[in-house]
């Protein structure tokens, strides 16, 4: 055991210490704290541990975390923590990530705008099928190894998830159905998929299986759809891969209906088994407003939406915009957002699949100038390319909508030197009771 100073919290909601040359990461201690650490993992340049007893408390607030959370599953870092402690661990955490850069260092970050709902937020889960069928699991793997954590009753789930997770236990024992195993490569379910709703009313469920089945998925769908009547579109999903993927290429619906229908704001969006929506509508809604009222759009404006997804962004700018495009490299979503735009009667907004590099070079001449560029990648951030081609495009503005404050302290450190000035930094938190926090960042063209 070690007696450490925490210094900082990471990406991950580890508080970060030192031991002589050697870094640790220990779960359970924040900032300002000193703590007794057990060390768990030795890695080969970092030390992992938990805390085991608090020897000095930190300005930050400790609560009791409500029944059932973080207690196995280890993923809900920041639960120790009353929520305005959590809000300002992470806008903290923005801060320093932006520092770490000189053209970044005097970026005003604001307050972080809290999340509606602290609990029972997330409307979609993947989770892992292990165990057997007398015995299912169906949860997470547990951190540092293989292990299926077993998940009953999540706060951080919406309520009808947890109850759609207990029925496909009950089902999986009743018909015997086999759980797939890594080690043999022998089994059937391998992964379950929800999403619901918005509204709660309407639920997807996708079985994830290793090779297709008729009888065993039939019985275990009529028995969810019985125990669950919510539960509207189910697909069994094909994927015989070794790989860490959940989801294959072989969708086989199980109902006449093939898609969700959510609402954020004032957009409707039909969302498929490989669409991606954010799980947290809520919060999704205050993102989309923010980037409409930085966007300044009075209705004849040109707008670029990169990463688009399944149109949501773009489609909620479309009142306000001349045109729009949107640029998606997943053929699947581009439908879907087609799909969307009509939907929702609008006219305004075209959709185009390929890489965002690619295409923005492409559309260069017919869209320099553009009045506004949003950018919306996925948590690794832009690719340099990107960057360069948006900046070619010389719009007014660059709306950055971000899901990690490294890769967007990194973009906009590039774009600083492409000629965009960031102006400000508008935290959102998305993930209540885990370190993620989600970002909208507006440029400016110097």
């Amino acid at each position: 055991m070690l007696d450490l100073a925490i210094s900082a919290i990471d990406e991950e909601g580890y508080g970060v210490a030192t031991w002589g040359a050697r870094k640790l990461r220990v779960s359970g201690a924040f900032p300002g704290e000193a703590a007794r650490v057990l060390i768990t993992h030795i890695g080969k340049q970092t030390l992992t541990g938990r805390c085991l007893e608090l020897l000095k408390p930190s300005p930050l607030l400790r609560t009791t975390q409500p029944s059932g959370l973080c207690k196995v599953c280890d993923n809900c870092q920041l639960a120790l923590l009353e929520y305005a402690s959590q809000l300002e661990i992470k806008r903290d955490m923005v801060s320093r990530c932006l520092s770490a850069y000189r053209s970044l260092a005097d970026i005003p970050v604001s307050s972080v705008i809290p999340s509606p709902n602290p609990l029972h937020y997330r409307t979609a889960a993947k989770l892992i099928i292990g165990g057997t069928f007398r015995s299912p699991k169906i949860g997470i793997y547990r951190r540092h190894s293989h292990d299926v954590v077993d998940i009953e009753g999540c706060p951080l789930h919406h309520p009808l998830i947890n109850t759609i997770i207990a029925a496909v236990k009950e089902g999986i024992t009743r018909g015997k159905i086999q759980v797939y195993s890594p080690t043999t490569g022998s089994g059937l379910l391998r992964y379950l998929v929800i999403r619901v709703s918005d509204d709660g009313e309407q639920a997807m469920v996708i079985f994830v299986t290793a090779f297709r089945s008729f009888n065993e998925i039939h019985h275990l769908s009529r028995h969810v759809q019985t125990a669950v009547p919510k539960v509207t579109v189910m697909v069994q999903n094909e994927n015989a891969s070794s790989g860490n993927a959940i989801l294959g290429d072989k969708f086989h619906f199980l109902t006449k209906q093939h898609a969700l229908i959510s609402q954020i704001g004032k957009v409707r969006l039909a969302v498929s088994p490989r669409s991606f929506l954010q799980v947290n509508s809520g919060s999704a809604g205050i993102i989309y407003d923010q980037v409409a009222a930085w966007g300044e759009l009075t209705g004849k404006e040109r707008v670029i939406d990169l990463y688009c997804g399944i149109g949501g962004i773009a489609l909620f700018l479309a009142a306000g915009a001349g045109e729009i495009i949107g640029i998606e490299v997943v053929e699947e979503a581009v439908q879907d957002a087609d799909k969307n735009a009509r939907m929702n009667g609008i006219d305004n907004c075209s959709f185009a699949s390929g890489d965002a590099g690619e295409l923005l070079a492409e559309i260069r001449e017919e869209w320099e100038n553009a009045d506004l560029i949003v950018l919306n990648p996925p948590r690794k951030g832009c690719d340099k390319k990107v960057l360069n081609e948006a900046a070619k495009l010389k719009p007014v503005r660059i709306i950055y909508v971000s899901c990690s404050p490294w890769s967007l302290a990194r973009d906009l450190d590039i774009l600083s030197r492409l000629g965009y000035r960031t102006i400000k930094v508008q935290p959102v938190d998305m993930f209540p009771q885990t370190s993620h926090i989600e970002n909208v960042a507006l440029l400016t063209r110097e």
